[in-house]
């Protein structure tokens, strides 16, 4: 694998990530000001989107950067804590009122073992330079 592969997954993970927290966060006070975005931003479809994405693209950037250097058992952690909130937010579990609360954090989560991993990679790097 090389080093800009696994840039890349990362990096797509943090933007996706990122997109998430947008659509949680920002979509619901853009739709009461646009209207035609309301209907986007609570399109249940959405959700699912976003964890389908997420898991494949967080299980591969992961595990690359594993086979090239063993990734601490706290990161994986990390990472499984996030995908289960994410998936329980889009599920709305345990109430419909906790969906962006645990959506959130779940997308929080993901994002920063995609950090701490992709930190991980640049100190090794330059380590090796």
């Amino acid at each position: 694998m090389k080093p800009s592969d696994a840039r890349v997954f990362d990096a797509s993970a943090i933007g996706l990530s990122g997109l998430c927290l947008l659509h949680c966060l920002a979509l619901p006070v853009l739709g009461a000001l646009l209207p035609a975005l309301a209907a986007w931003s609570h399109a249940e479809w959405v959700h699912a989107a976003f964890v389908l994405l997420a898991f494949p693209l967080a299980g591969l950037a992961l595990w690359r950067s594993h086979r090239v250097r063993p990734l601490p058992a706290w990161l994986w952690a990390l990472s499984a804590c996030g995908l289960i909130a994410l998936t329980l937010g889009a599920l709305g579990w345990p109430a419909k009122t906790w969906e962006t609360p645990i959506t959130v954090a779940g997308s929080a989560m993901l994002a920063a073992a995609h950090v701490w991993n992709w930190r991980r990679r640049h100190a090794r790097e330059r380590s090796c330079a």
